[in-house]
């Protein structure tokens, strides 16, 4: 993985440069690069306007910058060394998935580039969801509702690594295969239960935290106090996002981590937590939410209070964490492709249906999008 770290961490550097006036880019040239993207989609229907559905695929490439245009080439690359390529021809199959919560603007994103996915791929595909981010046992329902129906494989995205497990059980027992994408399933819990999963896609949560540590201390050379707002405790991209973070800050000279606060993916209690933070560290430099729905609440306080020299990050580039980059009001955000991340699960599924078994989780590269280059991400999904 490290090796297309690299190789993005280079595209970026170098097409930032020549699309941007901006060179203090310390975000692009430590984001870890790439791999979130798998897949080779040039431009699936459901990210670009309805009209691309029908485009060729040379329009629909055209509609890309060039930045993003090489990053899904070697997204597209590091995806077909770890995955192979899509069977040209396969059985009949019925994919379910279960994602977090609706609540969160990232997992609408899901939603729809899981259907538009099974859309272009011919694969028929169910999304289901918890009530909240926080609602273990409605997420669990749904998913043992699930494991009694005719899929013939499920991909889910916890709340926390544990509380899935009786359903993945459940699948296990009913002959249905199932794909870990994204936050994390307790895998040694689940060996212990008598469980065991079919295939995992995901990124290095660790190094997304690593990243935005990385790129705000760089734009921070007097130093000065920072804090992380993490999401829910037991959540493994949160854990991941704020270990990462943590270890980094900690280590860097000048910088004085102040506090680390879980917030529980709420807006309500990253706005208060921010209010509390700004009032007993009045000279507060910077802040890494763990993601873009915590990070904009952040913002909002921080708009409230007058101030405007902290620094926010987040985790999702969601459309408004884009506009507040764009605004100068959020520093970066975390960012993957829910377009191709989507349609490689997809893939996997079919692949698992046909009798291929998968040795080792699939990472996704990853990129971090920041003021310096947000707008040589035209295009990006």
């Amino acid at each position: 993985m490290r090796k297309w770290m690299t190789i993005l961490l280079a595209l970026v550097m170098i097409l930032a440069a020549g699309c941007s006036t901006t060179t203090e880019a310390p975000a692009a040239t430590e984001a870890p690069a790439a791999t979130e993207a798998p897949a080779a989609t040039e431009a699936p229907a459901a990210t670009e306007a309805p009209a691309a559905t029908e485009a060729p695929a040379e329009e629909e490439a055209s509609a890309l910058s060039p930045t993003v245009q090489a990053l899904y080439d070697a997204f597209d690359a590091a995806m077909a060394e770890q995955i192979g390529p899509m069977p040209e021809s396969f059985g009949e199959i019925n994919v379910g998935a279960v994602v977090i919560s609706l609540t969160n603007p990232f997992w609408v994103t899901m939603q729809e580039c899981y259907l538009a996915a099974g859309e272009e791929l011919g694969i028929p595909i169910d999304v289901q969801t918890g009530t909240t981010e926080g609602d273990t046992a409605s997420q669990l329902d749904v998913l043992m509702t699930m494991a009694d129906m005719d899929y013939d494989v499920i991909i889910v995205s916890p709340i926390d690594g544990t509380n899935l497990i009786p359903g993945i059980i459940k699948c296990n027992e009913n002959g249905i295969k199932v794909i870990n994408l994204g936050p994390g399933v307790d895998e040694e819990a689940l060996e212990e239960a008598g469980g065991y999963l079919d295939a995992k896609i995901t990124v290095d949560f660790n190094e997304q935290g690593e990243t935005v540590a990385n790129d705000m201390i760089a734009r921070l050379p007097e130093g000065g106090q920072v804090a992380i707002l993490a999401g829910l405790a037991g959540a493994s991209q949160s854990e991941g996002r704020t270990a990462g973070a943590q270890e980094v800050l900690e280590a860097a000279e000048g910088i004085e981590l102040v506090a680390v606060q879980n917030c529980d993916w709420d807006a309500s209690l990253a706005y208060d937590a921010t209010a509390a933070l700004i009032t007993e560290y009045p000279d507060l430099k910077g802040i890494f939410a763990c993601n873009d729905t915590m990070a904009l609440a952040a913002v909002e306080a921080l708009a409230a209070a007058g101030k405007t020299d902290v620094l926010v990050y987040g985790v999702d580039f969601t459309d408004d964490a884009r506009a507040a980059i764009q605004a100068g009001s959020m520093t970066g955000s975390m960012s993957y492709s829910s377009e191709r991340y989507t349609k490689a699960a997809l893939q996997m599924a079919v692949m698992l249906n046909e009798g291929h078994v998968f040795e080792s989780p699939v990472y996704l590269p990853l990129t971090l999008v920041n003021v310096d280059n947000v707008n040589d991400l035209e295009g990006w999904k």
